[in-house]
């Protein structure tokens, strides 16, 4: 058979490096699928298009090539669209095909039709139709795009009979992203300067970094300067956190012991700091500001920005390397002292089994090496405060974007990208009740995936927040009873294991057991979430 336009997308994805494609079918979907079929992309059923946006995310992250997600058009479209944003601000490389119908109806009155282009313009890098003798330049483009810097996601609309005709056009070779250039030598002298004027600078590391292809070259310039660093969210990991110089994560649960740290320094080097995650005067004050960065800081003219140092991340840090360390002040143990105090704060004490006692079991269970997943919520808080990440993208959050419902499938992604590394999610039972359909996704796909929900019986970040502001707590509760004990889980969901698990030494030996399994394990950790109020917004 001669081959079809959807036969050339295929073959122009995978040279590109994507071999899983997320999402659900319809018969629009359906030629492109046989297309995946016949080339060598596996096609992935989730039970969300939502979820196919997150997992397509975490599987740009982790690889390095553009995550895929396909969706129909319409309700369709509309619910790839939270995954799709997703990776728009967490800065993921991603290609998003919506499967239209026929070109000549196109712009017609016609069931489930919208404007695709109107819907993803505005949470892509590019909104681009594919037609009949133009769909080599238009995937080129998309797949360019999405792995220049700042990566992010490029959407494509693909009418069923543009994919259906024969291909006229030859697949050119694999784009690469376009680079940044290095930043000007004069920029590096000048930042030497800024540092030897320093007595007590703190380095905080940013999301940007985490898509340096030598994360090494952050831990060379750390240790030859000495400095005490920080990391965002995001960011965790990309620096072990288990070294002498890291005072752990900022702007989450405990901020004030972090923002105490920090606001005694006179100088904090931003390196890869993108403030999508948190912006700069949340916490900085008046304390003077040093950027290395892919661009400018976005700071809107209210922070003391005394240097910018704007280009290639990987160039500027190798660069930085050979600057002259200054002669500071700190103590050599000021960021241990820092990280114990930190972490003391994280773990008050409670009369029944709590988050920080699960989270700590987990990270305990899970080898240094393995990836953690988890959701947004009150949770997301103290994991990303408490938990020691060892290496790399190994800690997978969104924090730009921040929705529910990334755990379960950034788990699943995460899995299928490194098969050979365990890997546990984390989320909360809210969580859990958004996307508890995928759980079915992973049993399919027969993933060793333990899912850890924290059953609290709230929307504890909600009901905190409700408190603060001396609200009525009202509209929080996932359980009918107020204050009741929560019930046993059933005996499974969709045929995946269930389990409870009411203490410390319950959670062990579930994870433990779920860990070596031949597929994923629900394990409902019944906790005690009063802490929350103690630690989330301190």
């Amino acid at each position: 058979m001669p081959q079809t336009n959807g036969d050339l997308i295929v073959q122009m994805l995978k040279a590109a490096g994507v071999r899983y494609a997320f999402g659900i079918p319809s018969g629009n979907v359906l030629p492109l699928i046989e297309s995946m079929r016949k080339g060598g992309i596996e096609f992935v059923l989730v039970a969300h298009e939502g979820s196919a946006g997150f997992a397509a995310d975490v599987m740009g992250r982790l690889t390095g090539a553009p995550g895929l997600c396909i969706a129909t058009l319409g309700p369709g479209a509309t619910n790839l669209t939270t995954g799709v944003g997703d990776a728009y601000l967490d800065r993921s490389p991603l290609i998003a095909i919506t499967c239209n119908i026929p070109t000549d109806q196109i712009g017609r009155r016609i069931q489930m039709y919208i404007d695709h282009h109107a819907l993803f313009r505005p949470i892509t890098k590019g909104s681009h139709p594919l037609r009949r003798g133009r769909v080599a330049p238009a995937v080129e483009e998309a797949l360019r795009a999405a792995l220049s810097e700042p990566q992010g996601p490029v959407h494509l609309d693909l009418p069923e009979d543009v994919c259906l005709a024969p291909a006229t056009e030859e697949a050119p070779p694999a784009p690469s992203g376009r680079s940044f250039h290095p930043a000007p030598e004069t920029q590096f002298r000048k930042l030497e300067e800024v540092l030897g004027g320093a007595r007590r600078p703190v380095a905080v590391i940013g999301a940007s970094a985490m898509r340096m292809k030598d994360p090494g070259l952050l831990r060379a310039f750390i240790e030859k300067h000495q400095l005490p660093f920080a990391s965002t969210t995001m960011a965790k990991g990309m620096i072990d956190e288990d070294h002498p110089l890291s005072i752990g994560c900022i702007e989450r649960a405990r901020r004030q012991v972090q923002r105490e740290f920090l606001r005694g320094a006179d100088l904090i080097l931003g390196l890869g700091y993108d403030v999508v995650e948190v912006e700069y005067e949340a916490w900085i004050k008046e304390v003077p500001l040093a950027s290395v960065d892919i661009e400018p800081a976005d700071t809107g003219g209210k922070v003391n920005v005394v240097h910018e140092v704007v280009g290639d991340l990987d160039a500027s840090l190798k660069r930085m390397i050979d600057l002259r360390p200054g002669r500071y002040e700190w103590p050599s143990d000021a960021a241990l002292r820092q990280k114990e105090k930190f972490q003391r704060a994280l773990r008050p004490q409670t009369p029944r089994f709590s988050p920080h006692q699960a989270i700590d079991v987990v990270r305990a269970a899970l080898p240094r090496e393995g990836l953690l997943s988890f959701d947004v919520g009150a949770h997301t808080h103290q994991i990303a405060s408490q938990w020691t990440a060892h290496a790399p993208r190994t800690f997978l959050i969104t924090n730009g974007w921040s929705s529910m419902g990334f755990g379960i499938p950034a788990g699943i992604a995460a899995k299928l990208a490194r098969p050979e590394l365990p890997a546990v999610t984390v989320i909360g039972d809210g969580c859990f009740q958004m996307t508890c359909g995928e759980v079915a996704t992973a049993k399919r796909l027969g993933i060793a995936l333990p899912i850890v929900v924290l059953n609290d019986q709230w929307l504890s970040l909600i009901q905190v927040k409700q408190e603060r502001r001396s609200f009525e707590v009202y509209g929080t509760s996932l359980e009918k009873g107020k204050g009741a004990m929560p019930a046993d889980p059933p005996a499974h969901y969709f045929g995946v294991p269930a389990v409870a698990a009411r203490g410390p030494e319950e959670l062990e030996r579930a994870l433990r057991k779920a860990l070596g399994a031949a597929g994923p394990t629900v394990i409902e950790a019944q906790v005690d979430s009063g802490h929350y109020m103690e630690t989330v917004y301190d």
